[in-house]
């Protein structure tokens, strides 16, 4: 029989962790990645974002909860693409007009 753990790990460091997943691979695309391509792989880091979150989150093994944690981790890896992409966008439009 296991016992209970009577203090759990917190799960805020796995939804950090996703976060800034989807902060890392968002500069790399934004600084790599041509031009027209970039909705495209925004697109993919954010589905690498969700198996990520979905993997540590089943590391953590812990039941409760468990569709909180992903939907935050998920929410906030969409929640950094998109201010990175409309940074791009915007970064794009000021050196067109120039």
């Amino acid at each position: 029989m296991t016992t209970p753990e009577l203090a759990p790990r917190r799960p805020f460091g796995g939804i950090v962790a996703v976060w800034v997943f989807a902060a890392v691979v968002g500069i790399a695309v934004a600084l790599f990645v041509p031009s027209p391509w970039h909705a495209t792989w925004m697109t993919l880091a954010l589905a690498a974002s969700v198996i990520l979150a979905f993997a540590i989150q089943l590391a953590y093994g812990r039941v409760q909860r468990f569709i909180q944690r992903v939907a935050l981790s998920s929410i906030g890896a969409l929640l950094v693409l998109g201010v990175i992409s409309v940074a791009v966008a915007l970064a794009a439009l000021i050196a067109s007009s120039r």
